[in-house]
């Protein structure tokens, strides 16, 4: 990209672009998220074990990105590249929608809902690091973490009005006994916000390399060693596969606790989850700039504590103490906007930002495949306690109460992990 000012027409017009895209993109994950898909997945007649590894799929999709990596050097248009392989993988997530009205032989069902999520996040994931390097470049590398801030408060926010809105609309289809007319209703939605997306990226200044540039990249091994002979990167991928592990073990089977074992509507969920949004958005841009006074590490060793109070409420949710997932839920939530974009931004601290897609996506992946894994053992502990009859050695215990204790202890070695490991490396960038 050519030198121009960070304040010229050009740079402005493409950061408010990639900041009204990243809210488009969050509306989608909402309605591929949680009760939405749990109501979805739930109605098509899968198990609630299967609907939480199903929930969890984003976490092994992001093993996707390592083919950033292979991709990368030879792209020299971003916008030719990444804009339509983005905009078709969204229409993915669109499709899931639509499959309720095929005649899909039951024990099929689920084979096809995750073909269609992982080919989704096939595309997304492996164009999302080239259009996260594409939308920071127009911002200044010491305003990146309020940049941040600012833009997930906006997502935050617009996300309120769409959670709220949707959530009303699916209960009202669901009391009129006509779940599958709510189905074509988010499905009309996610079209009109996919299209939207579409148009904003379009809207960006297009980042290009000359031909010499692209030729001269570095082969695939070479990237690989000279990244994990980086101790700091290392260490970076590591902290972000023990939040993985510790999301992922406890998050994609909280949707069907919510509306199957507490026994609270669609309309309520999402009532929670704007509370919890607004929150966030509070604590999003206090944490930012303690983020960027402090460091990367210590702004996610915050959302760590955060998270690890949540966790701790979350053992004690149960049907009696339903409200406890209301706390579990606002604390979890903010402690992500100490978590989500500082792991991210973490990269800038230790790798030459010529790697900085390659190291994302390496990154993403490992951390990924760690918290897929993390979600398949968390079904077969769900599984298992249900067939107990919620109960161990005698005591009533939800499969959600266990996987949030184990969430928990991950959580404080991820604390440690920071404070002991993360902290003491030398910061090489900003």
């Amino acid at each position: 990209m050519d030198n121009q000012s960070f304040s010229s027409a050009p740079f402005r017009r493409s950061r408010w672009a990639y900041t009204l895209e990243c809210a488009f993109e969050y509306f989608i994950a909402l309605l591929v998220s949680d009760v939405f898909l749990a109501t979805l997945l739930s109605e098509m007649g899968i198990e609630d074990s299967v609907i939480g590894v199903i929930s969890s799929l984003i976490s092994l999709a992001f093993l996707f990105q390592l083919f950033a990596i292979l991709v990368v050097p030879h792209v020299r248009n971003v916008k030719l590249v990444a804009v339509p392989i983005h905009f078709v993988s969204q229409m993915f997530f669109l499709v899931l929608y639509l499959l309720p009205f095929f005649n899909i032989p039951r024990p099929l069902r689920a084979t096809v809902i995750i073909l269609c999520i992982l080919i989704a996040y096939f595309g997304h994931n492996l164009v999302t690091s080239l259009i996260f390097n594409w939308g920071n470049a127009f911002v200044e590398p010491s305003g990146r973490a309020n940049f941040a801030a600012r833009k997930e408060i906006i997502s935050l926010l617009s996300g309120i009005v769409v959670s709220l809105s949707m959530g009303a609309a699916i209960d009202r289809f669901i009391a009129d006994g006509n779940i599958t007319g709510g189905f074509i209703f988010i499905s009309v939605v996610m079209l009109v916000v996919n299209v939207a997306d579409f148009i904003c990226l379009l809207l960006m200044k297009n980042q290009k390399k000359e031909k010499n540039t692209a030729e001269k990249s570095e082969p695939f091994w070479q990237t690989l060693r000279i990244l994990f002979s980086n101790k700091s990167f290392v260490y970076t991928v590591i902290l972000h596969s023990i939040w993985n592990v510790s999301a992922y073990m406890t998050i994609g089977f909280m949707g069907i606790y919510k509306t199957k074992d507490l026994m609270l509507s669609v309309g309520l969920v999402q009532v929670i989850n704007i509370s919890a949004s607004l929150l966030r958005a509070v604590f999003s841009m206090p944490i930012a700039h303690y983020s960027t006074k402090k460091s990367y590490a210590k702004g996610i060793k915050l959302g760590l504590f955060i998270a690890a109070a949540g966790y701790l409420v979350n053992i004690f949710t149960s049907p009696s103490l339903w409200w406890f997932v209301i706390l579990y839920t606002i604390l979890y939530n903010v402690s992500c906007a100490g978590t989500s974009q500082n792991l991210l931004n973490l990269t800038y601290s230790y790798v030459d930002k010529k790697y900085f897609v390659q190291a994302s996506a390496i990154k993403a992946g490992v951390s990924g495949i760690c918290g897929f894994l993390a979600s398949l053992l968390a079904g077969r502990i769900l599984s298992a306690v249900q067939a107990n009859g919620n109960s161990i050695f005698g005591i009533t215990v939800y499969g959600q109460q266990l996987l949030s204790f184990i969430s928990l202890i991950l959580v404080i070695l991820g604390i440690l992990f920071v404070k002991f490991v993360v902290e003491k490396q030398n910061v090489i960038a900003r």
